[in-house]
């Protein structure tokens, strides 16, 4: 009878050296499979010492999903994972067994995590060549006692002694910079619980891990295409709420030291005004999970309220809370709940886990790419300028939209310039790419052509100028421009491109063409040719729109007839509302995720009156927050009417005016400017500002959930009811909000 080892195994003798690699992973395959199999675990990794002996690295790891995904494949040997410390210390190592109740020895603690780990040293004849780690369920399996720690001693042993001959021939170790992965079936014979979801077939092995494992696999491909943090609740949504038969989901992030709800699904709105903006530090389970690193999970309605007695009923009777981290700094937790009790089988838990991994580091990155695109957005937005110029006899109006954030911002804008002797020169721009070097490069050129343009230049030495300074500018960045300056007395019009599309204009017979002015070079473009000034004169009634290619993509015939179209089909009572037609101009571009440019487009009617008609206008400005302000407006309405003869109709415009104002200086964080026209045979009020908000009428102070964004005011009540028309208009920095009034037996 052959002596015993050591360790009450009979004892047998080496076998022949491997002769090749596969025999040698076969080695490892047959004592990983017996280990898993004997011990009744999920998983088992072989790790073997690198050269330098400071680190273990997989050769294989063997078992089922999804355990068999969630391995770490490298770990230094002084670091605390069971595997290192085993093979540090050559002891068996178990870690994560849960703690035995004593008044219930035969149940174990629920813990947050599922698994746990055993490692047993690689070592023979004073070689360590690594650990043989198992991972297990306890719950399902029992604990390692002391005779299944043997056991496992044993077969690492005979491992281990099968590497001596590896060792002693110098035989090559196999490439282990990519573990081989051993598929051992066993743990999914078992059924789930009745109280949880069934995954996969039943009876057919494997197939409840895979089909884990492919819900995994979606929502990473979701996830990586998720540029919003709306794209990742949206993913968060299909690949886990559904999924796990989840009844409701609660995507929250963390900042300033309270909770706000990012997205959410199947959740009654007076649940989520009592979390959304909750302290984060609140003895709640979402909070409690933001600061750990396992979920917390309840089965039932009992067990959340022995943990949290003060927990309200939000009508679920299941929930999980799943912490959310990103380069281990917390982000958000994501909540789920289940309209029926249910258990988390550890392959859910473990699944879990792994998407909430995912989806932390997918939120951090969407809220990073957000507050890039906000910044940058807001720099390009705050070099526009805040209000146009323009004359009685030059009506002007703007309008500026982003490309979508995957886009990036880009670099145009418009400008409105006065000049001494009733003259105005309009300018629009565009410079190359998407980010925030095309904003700051645009404002840049936007200051040139703005001192060149006061200084006196014609259009085509403003062009040059500005191509000579972005020439010399550290940037390999282009710009295309077109300026345009006129005179109002006489309607002459000087107008030079820079490889800018050319204006288009509608003549007041109702024809649109564009103006034949040669394209010329891109700005910075060094060229022989200087650029050319096309001179045309522009009658009374006429309408100028100069406009980027953001508004026409690729300047294609069907986006440029469009854009005729709409020029052409305004009639004259129609034409008035300058506002308008910029409104349905812009709503051609395309829209998001299809717009993948900027869109600036500016819109000037030379109006220049004849002697006997009547067309007048005046305007005023209020500085920000001055309140005082409004005073001077009724007094400026009651003036100017009363000089126009417009006594009739002073005191409906001045209450109407100093509400619209009163309006703008509580909620605008910016100057208000007051333009008001006379023309036969109404009134128009214009009341500029720079925030974006809409104006919404509403008789409560708090806005209304579906408005959450609007600027309500009861003061728009009144506009509502005594204006003839009113309405509100964007522009490349805030908006416009106007009203008319028509005349009154033709007073």
């Amino acid at each position: 009878m052959p002596p015993a080892a050591g360790n009450g195994e009979p004892y047998r003798s080496p076998p022949s050296p491997p002769s090749d690699a596969a025999a040698f992973e076969a080695l490892l395959a047959d004592a990983l499979r017996q280990a898993i199999l004997d011990l009744d675990s999920i998983t088992g990794i072989v790790y073997l010492m690198e050269d330098s002996g400071e680190w273990l690295r997989a050769a294989m790891i063997g078992g089922t999903p999804p355990a068999i995904f969630a391995m770490p494949e490298r770990m230094a040997l002084d670091a605390p994972y069971a595997s290192s410390t085993a093979c540090r210390t050559g002891t068996v190592v178990v870690f994560g067994e849960p703690v035995v109740r004593a008044d219930d020895p035969g149940l174990a603690r629920v813990v947050p995590f599922p698994y746990a780990v055993a490692s047993t040293p690689l070592h023979a004849n004073g070689s360590r060549f690594g650990a043989l780690t198992l991972i297990r369920i306890p719950s399902r399996a029992g604990l390692m006692s002391n005779e299944k720690r043997r056991r496992l001693r044993g077969i690492g042993d005979r491992l281990a002694r099968n590497l001596v001959p590896l060792a002693e021939h110098c035989l090559p170790l196999p490439n282990t910079d990519n573990p081989l992965l051993l598929p051992v079936y066993t743990s999914d014979l078992r059924q789930p619980s009745e109280q949880t979801a069934v995954w996969g077939i039943p009876d057919a092995p494997g197939s409840s891990g895979m089909t884990l494992m492919y819900q995994l696999h979606k929502l990473s491909a979701a996830l990586n295409q998720a540029t919003e943090t709306h794209d990742v609740v949206v993913a968060a949504q299909s690949r886990l709420m559904h999924p796990y038969h989840a009844q409701s989901l609660i995507l929250n992030i963390v900042g300033d030291g309270r909770l706000w709800v990012a997205g959410h699904c199947g959740v009654a709105p007076e649940h989520l005004r009592q979390v959304h903006g909750s302290s984060s530090d609140s003895p709640t389970p979402a909070a409690d999970a933001l600061h750990g690193r396992d979920p917390l999970l309840f089965p039932d309605r009992a067990q959340l309220l022995a943990a949290y007695p003060d927990a309200r009923d939000d009508g679920q009777r299941a929930w999980a809370f799943l912490p959310l981290r990103s380069s281990g700094n917390p982000v958000g937790v994501c909540c789920l709940g289940f309209a029926e009790e249910r258990l988390f089988e550890p392959e859910e838990q473990a699944v879990m886990m792994m998407m909430a991994d995912l989806l932390g580091q997918a939120l951090d990155r969407a809220r990073l790419s957000e507050r890039e695109h906000a910044l940058a957005e807001s720099l390009q937005r705050g070099l526009l300028p805040r209000i146009l110029c323009d004359l009685p006899e030059m009506i002007t109006t703007a309008r500026y939209l982003p490309a979508c954030p995957t886009a990036g911002v880009g670099g145009d804008w418009y400008d409105g310039i006065m000049l001494p002797d009733a003259r105005i020169c309009l300018v629009v721009g565009d410079v190359e790419g998407h980010s925030v070097e095309s904003s700051a490069v645009m404002g840049q050129l936007r200051s040139a052509v703005l001192a060149y343009a006061r200084e006196n230049h014609g259009p085509a030495a403003i062009l040059t100028r500005t191509s000579h300074l972005l020439a010399e500018l550290d940037t390999e960045l282009l710009a295309t421009c077109c300026c345009v300056r006129m005179d109002v007395a006489d309607g002459a019009a000087e107008v030079a491109l820079a490889g800018h599309p050319a204006p288009l204009v509608r003549r007041p017979d109702g024809r649109v063409d564009a103006l034949d002015v040669p394209a010329d070079v891109p700005l910075g473009v060094h060229s022989a040719t200087p650029y050319r000034t096309y001179e045309t004169t522009l009658a009374p009634g006429s309408l100028l729109l100069l406009y980027t290619d953001g508004l026409t993509p690729g300047q294609s015939s069907e986006a440029l007839a469009g854009v005729r179209t709409l020029l052409a089909a305004g009639g004259q009572d129609n034409e008035r509302h300058l506002e308008g037609l910029a409104d349905r101009l812009i709503a051609t571009a395309p829209r998001p995720p299809e717009r993948y440019d900027d869109v600036a487009l500016l819109l000037a009617r030379y109006e220049r009156a004849t002697p006997d008609a009547q067309h007048r206008s005046s305007r005023m400005e209020i500085q920000r927050h001055d309140l005082q302000g409004v005073r001077e407006t009724r007094r400026f309405m009651r003036d100017h009417l009363g000089s126009w003869g417009r006594d009739a109709m002073t005191d409906d415009l001045e209450l109407m005016a100093s509400e619209v104002v009163t309006n703008a200086l509580i909620h605008a964080d910016s100057d208000v400017e007051l333009r008001l026209r006379d023309y036969p045979d109404h009134i128009r009020l214009e009341v500029r500002d720079s925030d974006v908000s809409p104006p919404v009428p509403s008789s409560l102070s708090a806005a209304e959930e579906e408005n959450a964004q609007a600027e309500h005011g009861r003061g728009l009540i009144i506009v509502d009811s005594l204006a003839t028309t009113w309405g509100s208009s964007p522009s490349g920095r805030g908006k416009t909000v106007w009203l008319e009034l028509s005349t009154r037996d033709g007073s």
